[in-house]
């Protein structure tokens, strides 16, 4: 289904005021019944992938059949027999070839043209406009976050899950839990490699200090805070072991990230929001052959991560969602490339899409 922006702000024209946070298309999941309310909406699952740095929509979700376009790119513009057709006037790049297949079988929404007013060319700016929700960045507090905090489950460390080396802003929220992921081998006590006989007895000094010689007020929720970060990397590393993947992933840089999510998700660790990302997307040269590698690693790896927890009985309840913090200007420049602009499409990929 290709969704306008027009129609993705008619469906959400009305909305519940306390999640005014979310976007649109998610505030519909969330508006009947509350997340907490029933058992069939409290393992729903949603999993980001950010394409930092400005995706070319209009390369991505080619207009073949207007004229116009090859026009203004004559020098990166996708050749009408190359497009893979989705209707009569656009289609995909030639390398979402496994996107086509994920929409063949109606598993695969684009809304095309998602923006916010007065758009921002800034990657720092924009990013945080939608790190945030907020086109005036007066609130700091992630609306991922803001969604997590509202399930009531400070106790799981797995609420969140990022993919990556610092917290994404979208997730920040003092009240929400978010394990950072860089890798499995680095999410776990490191101790000294030296003496790696000596890292039980260094866990056991650790746990004995946060729970002795801390002033009481503060005793219990350092003690709380370690063994729930020992703990959970117990988990991690327990469900990376126990998983086997099902699909042959491509070598792709978010096939690690994803692989990781999909042993946490299968392993049922309670993932409610997961997040990866991929970089390279602010393409201003020589835009063709690496926009053309860039979409083949997104579409190749996340029909991958979605065909593993389909083979292992885990897609009914998660959706996947991609976004970038701006598009590219119509006009191609004299480098072969792509200069900052507004509006980009999304790709939101799952077994309940429509």
């Amino acid at each position: 289904m290709l969704v306008t922006r027009r129609q993705l702000l008619q469906s959400s024209a009305v909305l519940a005021p306390a999640a005014a946070f979310l976007p649109g298309f998610l505030l519909r999941q969330l508006a009947d019944p509350p997340p907490a309310a029933s058992a069939s909406t409290s393992n729903r699952i949603l999993v980001i992938v950010q394409q930092a740095g400005g995706n070319d929509g209009l390369n991505t979700i080619v207009p073949y059949g207007e004229g116009r376009y090859y026009d203004l790119r004559p020098n990166i513009a996708i050749p009408q027999q190359d497009v893979i057709p989705l209707d009569k006037e656009v289609g995909f790049h030639p390398s979402l070839a496994k996107f086509k297949t994920l929409w063949d079988s109606g598993k695969l929404a684009v809304v095309e043209g998602v923006g916010y007013p007065n758009p921002n060319f800034s990657h720092f700016q924009s990013m945080d406009i939608w790190h945030y929700a907020d086109p005036a960045v007066k609130i700091r507090q992630g609306w991922l976050g803001r969604y997590l905090a509202t399930l009531g489950e400070a106790d799981n460390t797995f609420s969140g899950v990022a993919i990556g080396r610092r917290l994404p802003p979208e997730l920040y929220s003092p009240r929400a839990s978010v394990a950072v992921v860089e890798s499995v081998p680095l999410y776990q006590f490191q101790g000294d490699p030296r003496f790696p006989a000596a890292k039980p007895a260094r866990i056991e000094t650790l746990v004995k200090m946060y729970g002795s010689g801390v002033d009481a007020s503060y005793r219990g929720h350092l003690n709380k805070t370690f063994q729930s970060a020992y703990l959970s990397s117990s988990s991690v590393v327990e469900a990376d072991k126990a998983f086997k993947s099902a699909p042959l992933y491509p070598d792709s840089p978010l096939t690690p990230g994803l692989r990781i999510l999909a042993s946490a998700i299968v392993g049922g660790l309670g993932i409610r929001v997961g997040h990866v990302v991929i970089g390279g997307w602010d393409t201003h040269a020589s835009q063709k052959p690496d926009h053309a590698r860039l979409l083949r690693n997104l579409s190749d790896a996340i029909y991958a991560f979605y065909e593993d927890l389909k083979a292992h009985g885990k897609d009914d309840n998660v959706v996947i969602m991609t976004w970038s913090e701006f598009g590219r200007r119509a006009k191609s420049n004299a480098s072969d490339g792509t200069d900052h602009g507004s509006a980009a499409p999304l790709f939101i990929i799952g077994k309940s899409v429509k």
